[in-house]
Formats: structure tokens, C-alpha cells, sequence
């Protein structure tokens, strides 16, 4: 049985059934999927979650599926870390990680949304896939498609970093670099939809794709024991994750999941060369000025973010912030994390241990507050970004080991 009612727009609220569409009809704003929430009250509680699998679809009701998942069935479930090393440099006493570095298959939070996206392609029997990507949609998207037998085309910006166009082509995927920035490569795959009948996962399926964000926040809460974190410190490319995760929270809440007095503060993080949504927060307004993006941080660079109207809207009301990192900043974060947690993130990792340690010091995060962090990609991804020393080379003798060790923790 399905309980999705159906496509609403985000804007002017018109309906729409379940199908294949970009944007309304009527005023071009964005849609989202709709449920049934009163009678998946009386099916989802948490003894039935308690027993199910744990991946994204021990949540399915809340999910815009009409059918039985067949690809992505191990995508979710990643751990929520206790992070004490960390939370002590950064001085935060109560500090998670959700660790979407791990995730299945390629180590990414966008296998989340990739597997409904993909699973939906496959409901509306669509002849290929696609998308607009910096890096990490690129990989799942072509990961997914393969295991769905379906062929996939990946248009990418030419500046994208050479590992993770490798980590696309490996699965047969058409892999098209555009000259130009991410948004040139969005707008050429909006014309690409209006021609073809083809499914691009953030284009004509990004009312089912981003859904799949919410299951970070349906995880947390039920790995804290049904309790909503006091604030949760989000990367943004596009705004949507960090939208959906609060959508995820406000479910919980209305199935009566997690309490409806707890509040999770939402703070966002961007690199400073590409921080449009930042900037909004910062003058206080939801009006996004668009910006041409100038940083490492290539999943990240989204100039003019489809969602960052509302990531703008929900940060202030939620009583959370915005705040940005240098490219020296997010890379001293990517290697924070790795020396007291052991974890190896991407650069968009980086940007929220950085952003999260810069909220810390301006007391917007305080020493008590459960916090946690969203840790989005794998650092496998992003090797080029890092410049470390190469290890120092001796001969296969004791003396030189010992030249070199020190004799530190020489114990006699």
C-alpha cells in the first residue's frame, strides 16, 4: 500500500497526482510529495521501526514510493557517532557525527536521494536517467543506474575533480563535462527534460529525489532515542538537504514519534567562495543573490541554489545561523576530524567541522547543547584538496628507525 497523496507545490499549495513534473503549472514553484500522514499514524510506531532493517526504507511509508524498492536496498543506517575527542576541541559537551561517509554504495549522503529518485524512474518506466552534478550525485547516480539496468547520462562542470569523474565512469555512465559552472550544466539539463524521456533525478524527479533527505533526520531522532538533537550543523550546495531534514523532524512530531516540544536549531554551512545562502541569512532576508562560485569545496559550488529560499527561510526561524569557512579553514577541518575521530570526510566534512567550531566560538552553539554534525561524503572523494607531506623514506635498519622515531616512546 502506498500513502502518497500526491505533488504540492511549496509556493501557492496546488495539487497535483503522482507524475512526472519539474515545477507548478501555475506559478513555477517547487513541488514536494504529500502523504496520508493520519493513516500512516496508525501503521508506523516505534515498535514496528525497532524491527525492521536499517536502511532508508524502515521508513517507507514517508517515502513517495508506490512499489516495492528494487535498487538501494542497503543505502542508510549509517552510524551516529559519539564524537568526545572532537567536542572537546571544539567545546561542545554533548557532540555526534552522522556519518554519511560510510554510506551504501558510494559514500555519500546522495545515495539517500539517488535510490528514491532511481526507484521512482523505474515506476514511471522512463528510458534513462541523469543529473546536474558536482561530484557526489554524479557517482550515485551512475552507481544506481547500473543496478537498475538503466542507462544513465551525467553532465558534470570541466573542473570537477578527477577522482570522482573516475568514481562515475567506472559504472558505464555517459559522462559529459560542460564548460561552465554547476548552474550552466543545471540549465542545459533542464532543456535536456523538455526534449527527452528522460528522468534527471534534480530536475523532473526532484520532487521524489529530495525526500530522500529526510531519512538523515528520521535516523538521528531514532538513534538519539526518539529525541530531536538541540541543533544540527548542515553543509549547502543547494538548500535542499537541510530543508528536508527539518521536513523529516516536523514528521516525527506529527506522527507523535518525538515529542512536539523538542526544537532542533538549524545551522548551515558554506565555503566562503560560494555562499550565497549564507549571505541571506546574513541580511536577513530569503532573497538569494546568485554568486560564481570560487572554492575547493566543488560539492559544495552551486551559485544559485534551487532551495536556498527556503534553507534562508528555515535557519532564522528555527533560531538557528549561517555561517561560512576559507578553503584553509574547511581543509584544517577535514584534518580536525581525522585526528580525533578517526574519520575521513570530503571537503564539504571539512566546511561543517569548520563552520560548527567558528558557532562555538561566537556562542550560537553552547558547551551543553546536543549537537550534531552532518558528515556527508567520504575524503577518498577529495584527495587533491589535501597537501600533505610525504612520508620520510630510511633504510631497513633498527638505528635509522630510530634516527627517525625519536625514541619518544621508547620504553626501557
Amino acid at each position: 500500500m502506498s500513502f502518497v497523496k500526491g505533488l504540492k507545490c511549496r509556493e501557492c499549495g496546488r495539487e497535483y497526482p503522482v507524475k512526472l513534473l519539474a515545477g507548478c503549472e501555475d506559478c513555477f514553484g517547487p513541488l514536494e510529495a504529500d502523504y496520508h500522514y493520519e493513516a500512516i499514524a496508525k501503521k508506523l510506531t516505534r515498535d514496528a521501526l525497532s524491527s525492521r532493517p536499517k536502511t532508508i526504507w524502515k521508513y517507507w511509508e514517508l517515502l513517495p514510493l508506490e512499489s516495492e524498492p528494487k535498487i538501494g536496498l542497503s543505502t542508510g543506517g549509517t552510524p551516529l557517532v559519539r564524537a568526545e575527542r572532537l567536542g572537546r576541541k571544539l567545546g561542545i559537551d554533548n557532540l555526534y557525527l552522522k556519518n554519511d561517509s560510510v554510506n551504501c554504495p558510494t559514500l555519500s549522503f546522495k545515495d539517500r536521494v539517488t535510490a528514491v529518485a532511481i526507484n521512482k524512474a523505474l515506476e514511471f518506466k522512463l528510458q534513462a536517467v541523469g543529473c546536474a552534478s558536482t561530484g557526489n550525485l554524479a557517482n550515485s547516480v551512475a552507481a544506481n543506474a547500473a543496478a537498475a539496468g538503466l542507462p544513465s547520462f551525467i553532465l558534470i562542470p570541466d573542473n570537477l575533480e578527477p577522482s570522482k569523474v573516475a568514481a562515475t565512469q567506472i559504472f558505464g555512465s555517459r559522462v559529459i563535462a560542460v564548460k561552465g559552472n554547476y548552474d550552466a550544466v543545471n540549465r542545459l539539463c533542464s532543456q535536456i527534460v523538455d526534449r527527452y524521456p528522460w528522468g534527471f533525478v534534480n530536475v523532473n524527479l526532484r520532487p521524489f529525489y529530495a525526500e530522500g533527505s529526510k531519512t538523515i533526520g528520521y535516523e538521528v531522532a531514532e538513534q538519539l532515542g526518539w529525541h530531536a538533537p538541540d541543533a544540527i550543523v548542515v553543509p549547502m550546495a543547494g538548500g535542499a538537504m537541510i530543508s528536508k531534514i527539518y521536513k523529516g523532524l516536523k514528521e516525527l512530531q506529527r506522527l507523535g514519534l518525538i515529542s512536539e516540544n523538542e526544537r532542533t536549531r538549524l545551522y548551515g554551512a558554506q565555503a566562503a567562495g560560494c555562499n550565497p545562502i549564507i549571505d541571506a541569512v546574513r541580511r536577513g532576508t530569503r532573497d538569494i543573490r546568485p554568486v560564481k562560485p570560487n572554492t575547493i569545496a566543488k560539492s559544495l559550488a552551486i551559485g544559485n541554489p534551487a532551495d536556498g529560499y527556503y534553507a534562508a527561510s528555515l535557519i532564522p526561524e528555527s533560531g538557528g545561523w549561517a555561517e561560512d569557512c576559507t578553503d584553509d579553514e574547511l581543509v584544517a577541518g577535514i584534518q580536525l576530524l581525522a585526528e580525533t575521530e578517526g574519520i575521513f570526510t570530503e571537503t564539504a566534512g571539512g566546511v561543517t567541522v569548520a563552520v560548527a567550531q567558528k558557532l562555538v566560538e561566537q556562542g550560537r552553539i553552547k558547551q551543553t547543547d546536543l549537537t550534531v554534525l552532518a558528515i556527508t561524503g567520504n575524503g577518498l572523494k577529495t584527495l587533491e584538496a589535501l597537501d600533505l607531506a610525504p612520508p620520510q623514506a630510511i633504510e631497513p635498519k633498527l638505528a635509522a628507525f630510530e634516527e627517525v622515531f625519536g625514541g619518544a616512546y621508547h620504553v626501557a
